[in-house]
Parts: structure tokens; C-alpha cells; sequence
């Protein structure tokens, strides 16, 4: 066997849990095979260069063999060899992963809860109920305009 479809190959060198998976990445244009984006029909044999997105980070790997057949991983990995380029992209990604979370991540979106609308109401009112504008109406705070020289 010197040749094999790319959703087969993708699974039995353990980049993916199933073939389905597998075939479902392809689908959604994230595996290129030598430059181009691939189906999942497409064959690849030894020499061919697969680049394939797990993330955020980019892999690419040189396909070393092929086998039809799922084995344990240490056999997994004797089926390709990864680039420097992307070892050095996954050692990248490794570092930014362990200096914390986006800080934009941890915003609250969606619907106010109780509290946040109670606060919200307060606000509008001009009542200090909360962490509201305070003392003033809310539509009467100051702003930068023309207005602030007459304060």
C-alpha cells in the first residue's frame, strides 16, 4: 500500500480520535495537502506535505509512510515527522497557554443578571443603589463638550 485517503491517513496516525472527525476537519477546509486544501478522497503517499490546524496552532508534517491500519501511538508516530517550523509554532503556542487566559475571555456577555439590572435601574434613577453613576440623573452627566467651560 502506497497510497491512502487523507481522512484514513489523518486517523490512523492519531490526529484525530475517529475517521468522521477526521473527514469533518477536512470538510471545513482546515487540511491542505502539498499547498492545496483538500477532500477527503484525496490520497496521499510518503513524501507529501500535510498542514493541518488543531487550535490555533498550525502543523505541518512530512508524511513518512502509510498504514489503513490504527496502532498505538509510538507506531502513530512513526508515520510522519513534524517541521521545525511547526514544532516551533507548538512550543510558541505552548508559552502563551502557560502565561494565562485572554483577559477578554473572562467578560460577561449576554443578559444582565438581577443584581446587574437592579444597579442598571439605580442608576438611571440617580439613586446610589449600587455601583451606579450616583448622585446625578443619568441622561445629566458631565461630558467634554462646549457646555464644560460654563461649569
Amino acid at each position: 500500500m502506497d497510497r491512502l485517503r487523507i481522512d484514513k491517513w489523518l486517523w490512523a496516525a492519531r490526529f484525530y480520535k475517529t475517521r468522521s472527525l477526521a473527514a469533518e476537519e477536512i470538510g471545513k477546509n482546515r487540511v491542505q495537502v502539498n499547498g492545496d486544501i483538500a477532500k477527503a478522497s484525496r490520497e496521499v503517499k510518503a513524501g507529501d506535505t500535510v498542514a493541518l490546524r488543531h487550535g490555533v496552532v498550525l502543523r505541518t508534517v512530512v508524511v513518512r509512510g502509510v498504514s489503513g491500519q490504527r496502532g498505538p501511538a509510538p507506531v502513530a508516530q512513526q508515520l510522519y515527522e513534524e517541521t521545525p517550523d511547526s514544532i516551533a509554532a507548538q512550543q510558541a503556542a505552548r508559552e502563551l497557554r502557560k502565561m494565562g487566559s485572554e483577559p477578554a475571555l473572562s467578560i460577561d456577555t449576554g443578559r444582565p443578571t438581577k443584581r446587574n439590572r437592579r444597579d442598571l435601574d439605580a442608576a438611571r434613577r440617580g439613586t446610589s443603589g449600587g455601583t451606579g453613576a450616583g448622585t446625578g440623573e443619568w441622561d445629566n452627566r458631565w461630558s467634554a463638550s462646549v457646555d464644560a467651560d460654563e461649569r
